[in-house]
């Protein structure tokens, strides 16, 4: 008898046919499965895989733009919703007088979780325009806001409860939500909130799937973020 009988054939010679008909383990009628040289996972076709390597750690999925040494592991889900903010990235590409990003944030967040996201994000060589250290006293604020905006290569956006009320609301944050929306420059990171919150007040914003706090730290989102908005500079 093979000593794979019993096991999952993929990691030694593959899903021969029929996307895995053959396979003991992966056979039509028990669990969906995906298989490539670079990456091997299965799931049920119900089941949402959870966790993001919130310690670091292996398994997980390598993203297109990530190292070979990088050490944070990436859920499916993670790598197909942060695919469209590296197509952006690579699009902007690098820009001398441009901040990496651009942090939008509710007000109310600006000494606590956007200051730790901040902090972070500079810990992992992102520049980040920030409102609490970019906009000194005296300036006009919705001005550099604006200025903020356009000198920034892509935005994030720190999703909290008090984020959707000031949205909600009409304030600051919702007119810097309505810009980097409408020019697809928008990475949502959520904190504290969940996404049918986040859809009652927005559905455009609720159909954004980014990071999340409720399965990495913020310290291994402040490593996502950077690998997502790193370009290999040519010289």
């Amino acid at each position: 008898m093979s000593r794979y009988s019993g096991g999952c054939t993929a990691p030694v010679r593959g899903h021969i046919r029929g996307g895995g008909a053959d396979c003991p383990v992966h056979g039509y009628g028990r669990s969906q499965s995906y298989y490539s040289p670079a990456t091997y996972y299965s799931q049920s076709p119900t089941r949402r895989a959870t966790g993001g390597g919130g310690s670091g750690g292996g398994g997980g999925t390598k993203p297109r733009w990530s190292s070979s040494t990088s050490t944070v592991a990436y859920t499916p889900e993670q790598v197909q919703a942060l695919d469209r903010y590296r197509t952006t990235v690579e699009t902007v590409g690098i820009k001398s007088d441009l901040r990496d990003l651009f942090l939008c944030h509710a007000w109310d967040d600006r000494q606590s979780i956007a200051m730790e996201l901040h902090d972070a994000l500079i810990a992992n060589d992102v520049s980040v325009w920030f409102s609490e250290k970019d906009i000194l006293l005296g300036q006009p604020f919705m001005r550099e806001i604006d200025r903020g905006l356009a000198r920034s290569r892509v935005g994030l956006a720190l999703i909290t409860p008090s984020f959707l009320k000031r949205v909600d609301g009409g304030g600051v944050s919702d007119k810097e939500l309505s810009e980097l929306l409408s020019r697809d420059l928008l990475i949502p990171v959520v904190h504290g909130t969940t996404y049918e919150e986040i859809r009652k007040v927005s559905p455009l914003l609720g159909s954004r799937n980014g990071l999340d706090t409720a399965e990495d730290s913020m310290d291994v989102i402040a490593t996502k973020i950077a690998e997502l908005v790193s370009l290999d500079v040519t010289v």
